[in-house]
Protein backbone atom coordinates (compact mmCIF):
# COMPACT_ATOMS: atom_id res chain seq x y z
CA UNK A 1 0.00 0.00 0.00
CA UNK A 2 1.45 3.28 -1.06
CA UNK A 3 1.39 6.35 1.24
CA UNK A 4 1.06 9.74 -0.21
CA UNK A 5 2.00 12.66 2.34
CA UNK A 6 -0.15 15.51 2.17
CA UNK A 7 0.78 16.96 5.61
CA UNK A 8 2.60 17.53 8.86
CA UNK A 9 1.08 17.67 12.31
CA UNK A 10 3.28 21.03 13.56
CA UNK A 11 1.72 21.53 17.03
CA UNK A 12 -0.99 20.66 20.18
CA UNK A 13 -4.01 23.41 20.02
CA UNK A 14 -5.31 23.67 23.42
CA UNK A 15 -6.56 20.50 25.57
CA UNK A 16 -8.42 18.69 24.03
CA UNK A 17 -6.33 16.62 22.36
CA UNK A 18 -6.29 18.95 18.77
CA UNK A 19 -3.45 19.22 16.68
CA UNK A 20 -2.52 21.46 14.27
CA UNK A 21 -1.68 20.94 11.14
CA UNK A 22 0.59 22.28 7.88
CA UNK A 23 -1.14 21.27 4.83
CA UNK A 24 0.81 19.85 2.30
CA UNK A 25 -2.48 19.41 -0.53
CA UNK A 26 -3.51 23.06 -1.52
CA UNK A 27 -6.47 21.78 -0.94
CA UNK A 28 -7.67 22.50 3.34
CA UNK A 29 -11.15 20.97 3.07
CA UNK A 30 -9.35 17.69 1.87
CA UNK A 31 -9.86 16.61 5.29
CA UNK A 32 -13.34 17.23 5.52
CA UNK A 33 -14.17 14.26 2.83
CA UNK A 34 -11.68 11.88 4.49
CA UNK A 35 -12.58 9.20 7.41
CA UNK A 36 -8.88 8.67 8.06
CA UNK A 37 -5.58 9.48 8.20
CA UNK A 38 -2.18 7.85 8.40
CA UNK A 39 0.70 8.48 10.23
CA UNK A 40 4.15 6.75 10.97
CA UNK A 41 2.86 5.88 13.97
CA UNK A 42 -0.53 4.35 12.75
CA UNK A 43 -4.13 5.57 11.76
CA UNK A 44 -6.46 7.32 13.38
CA UNK A 45 -10.14 8.49 12.87
CA UNK A 46 -10.42 11.83 12.31
CA UNK A 47 -13.55 13.19 14.46
CA UNK A 48 -13.51 17.04 13.45
CA UNK A 49 -12.26 19.34 11.09
CA UNK A 50 -11.85 22.98 12.23
CA UNK A 51 -9.79 26.01 10.74
CA UNK A 52 -7.69 28.66 12.32
CA UNK A 53 -7.20 31.27 9.93
CA UNK A 54 -5.04 29.45 6.83
CA UNK A 55 -4.28 26.58 9.10
CA UNK A 56 -6.62 22.77 9.60
CA UNK A 57 -7.14 21.94 12.84
CA UNK A 58 -8.12 18.04 13.72
CA UNK A 59 -9.45 16.14 16.79
CA UNK A 60 -8.54 12.48 16.21
CA UNK A 61 -9.85 9.78 17.79
CA UNK A 62 -8.14 8.53 20.60
CA UNK A 63 -5.77 11.48 21.21
CA UNK A 64 -8.25 13.05 23.93
CA UNK A 65 -5.49 15.37 25.76
CA UNK A 66 -2.73 17.60 25.17
CA UNK A 67 -0.26 15.17 26.32
CA UNK A 68 -1.44 13.37 23.22
CA UNK A 69 -1.34 15.74 20.74
CA UNK A 70 2.08 16.82 21.63
CA UNK A 71 3.33 13.10 20.96
CA UNK A 72 1.97 13.39 17.45
CA UNK A 73 4.19 16.81 16.35
CA UNK A 74 6.26 16.58 14.05
CA UNK A 75 4.43 13.41 11.97
CA UNK A 76 3.78 13.55 8.45
CA UNK A 77 -0.20 12.76 7.28
CA UNK A 78 -0.76 10.42 4.67
CA UNK A 79 -3.48 9.29 2.91
CA UNK A 80 -3.39 5.84 0.50
CA UNK A 81 -3.90 6.03 -3.49
CA UNK A 82 -7.79 5.12 -3.13
CA UNK A 83 -8.14 8.31 -1.22
CA UNK A 84 -6.71 10.42 -4.06
CA UNK A 85 -8.83 13.22 -5.43
CA UNK A 86 -9.60 12.69 -9.37
CA UNK A 87 -7.55 15.31 -11.27
CA UNK A 88 -9.36 17.07 -14.47
CA UNK A 89 -7.66 16.57 -17.63
CA UNK A 90 -4.31 17.40 -18.16
CA UNK A 91 -3.70 18.00 -14.83
CA UNK A 92 -1.23 15.23 -13.01
CA UNK A 93 -0.09 14.52 -9.56
CA UNK A 94 3.51 15.71 -9.47
CA UNK A 95 4.64 11.94 -8.12
CA UNK A 96 3.78 11.05 -11.73
CA UNK A 97 5.60 13.58 -13.33
CA UNK A 98 8.89 12.87 -11.40
CA UNK A 99 11.09 10.37 -13.45
CA UNK A 100 9.46 11.03 -17.04
CA UNK A 101 11.72 11.22 -19.99
CA UNK A 102 11.78 14.58 -21.67
CA UNK A 103 12.27 14.58 -25.29
CA UNK A 104 12.68 17.40 -28.02
CA UNK A 105 9.59 17.85 -30.32
CA UNK A 106 11.86 19.22 -32.87
CA UNK A 107 13.75 16.44 -33.32
CA UNK A 108 13.07 13.31 -30.95
CA UNK A 109 16.14 13.94 -29.01
CA UNK A 110 16.27 12.46 -25.66
CA UNK A 111 16.75 15.83 -23.39
CA UNK A 112 17.02 14.69 -19.78
CA UNK A 113 14.28 13.48 -17.09
CA UNK A 114 12.08 15.75 -14.88
CA UNK A 115 13.80 15.58 -11.29
CA UNK A 116 11.64 17.77 -9.60
CA UNK A 117 8.48 20.32 -10.08
CA UNK A 118 8.74 23.78 -8.44
CA UNK A 119 5.49 25.44 -7.66
CA UNK A 120 6.07 28.72 -6.99
CA UNK A 121 3.12 30.79 -8.42
CA UNK A 122 0.35 29.99 -10.89
CA UNK A 123 2.68 27.87 -13.34
CA UNK A 124 4.53 25.15 -12.30
CA UNK A 125 8.70 24.69 -13.50
CA UNK A 126 9.86 21.65 -14.32
CA UNK A 127 13.59 21.04 -13.16
CA UNK A 128 14.95 18.77 -15.95
CA UNK A 129 18.34 16.43 -14.81
CA UNK A 130 20.24 16.89 -18.67
CA UNK A 131 21.22 14.00 -20.29
CA UNK A 132 24.72 15.66 -20.89
CA UNK A 133 25.09 16.79 -17.18
CA UNK A 134 23.40 19.72 -15.29
CA UNK A 135 20.05 20.67 -15.14
CA UNK A 136 17.21 23.12 -16.70
CA UNK A 137 13.68 24.44 -15.57
CA UNK A 138 11.30 24.33 -17.96
CA UNK A 139 7.95 26.16 -17.34
CA UNK A 140 4.85 24.28 -17.72
CA UNK A 141 2.94 25.98 -19.78
CA UNK A 142 1.76 25.40 -23.25
CA UNK A 143 4.31 27.10 -25.47
CA UNK A 144 6.98 25.01 -23.89
CA UNK A 145 5.76 21.86 -22.78
CA UNK A 146 3.67 20.55 -26.06
CA UNK A 147 2.28 16.65 -24.07
CA UNK A 148 2.64 14.98 -21.23
CA UNK A 149 2.05 10.99 -21.79
CA UNK A 150 2.97 9.51 -18.36
CA UNK A 151 1.61 5.96 -20.02
CA UNK A 152 4.44 6.23 -22.35
CA UNK A 153 6.90 7.92 -19.77
CA UNK A 154 7.53 10.48 -21.12
CA UNK A 155 7.22 14.50 -21.87
CA UNK A 156 7.41 16.28 -25.20
CA UNK A 157 8.92 20.14 -25.04
CA UNK A 158 9.39 22.86 -27.55
CA UNK A 159 12.24 24.47 -26.54
CA UNK A 160 13.41 28.61 -27.34
CA UNK A 161 17.20 29.71 -27.81
CA UNK A 162 18.74 29.35 -24.63
CA UNK A 163 16.36 27.83 -22.66
CA UNK A 164 19.23 25.03 -22.28
CA UNK A 165 22.82 25.53 -22.36
CA UNK A 166 24.67 23.53 -24.13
Amino acid sequence: MEKIKIGRIVNAVALKGEVKVYNYSGYRERYEELERILTDDGEYAIEKVRYQQQTVILKLAGVDDRNAAERLKNKDIYITEENLLPLPENTYYIRDLIGLSVINEEDGALLGTIKDVLQPSSQDIYVVALAGGGEAMIPAVSEFVREVDPEEGCVRVRLIEGMIEG
